[in-house]
């Protein structure tokens, strides 16, 4: 398996949060082109988080494309490729919330969508590799900024 987040997962910086860590298990994800684990236990010191239930659920999952796109062939006249299909991937993460104190959960979601031209794989990984690394180095550094925006909707 090439994508296994081991237990447990390390998160990173938040406003209030202290050494984040989120101890998971193995769970069957809705679809059968995914992966799903459920938040079973918190550490560090994040008061009144609370881990994976029926009513608050919180888990992690991610997909691959159900069908892979490949890229057709170039118009023998003018070789363009008129039509260039992407192949997407998610993670997605999925935690019960409280939208007001005395009222059920309601279910919050955390989507990353990583749409990859088809054909680049093979013709340019390295770029397809650094902009990933871009991407989920930027999420990293901003993450607490990204929960305070999400908290004050101050940006």
């Amino acid at each position: 398996m090439t994508i296994s987040l081991t237990s447990p997962v390390t998160g990173a910086a938040q406003t209030g949060l202290t050494s984040p860590t989120y101890t998971h298990v193995s769970d069957f994800a809705p679809e059968s082109n995914a992966r799903q684990v459920a938040v079973t236990a918190i550490g560090g010191t994040q008061t009144g988080v609370d881990a994976h239930s029926v009513a608050r659920p919180f888990t992690i999952t991610v997909s691959k494309p159900k069908t892979v796109r490949y890229l057709g062939k170039a118009n023998p006249v003018t070789g363009v490729i008129n039509s260039v299909p992407l192949n997407v991937y998610k993670i997605r993460t999925r935690k019960g919330v409280t939208p007001l104190a005395g009222q059920p959960s309601a279910v919050m979601h955390v989507t990353t969508s990583i749409s990859i031209v088809a054909g680049s794989d093979l013709a340019d990984p390295a770029n397809v590799r650094a902009a990933l690394s871009a991407h989920f180095g930027a999420i990293a550094q901003v993450s607490a900024g990204v929960g305070d925006t999400a908290v004050t909707n101050i940006l």
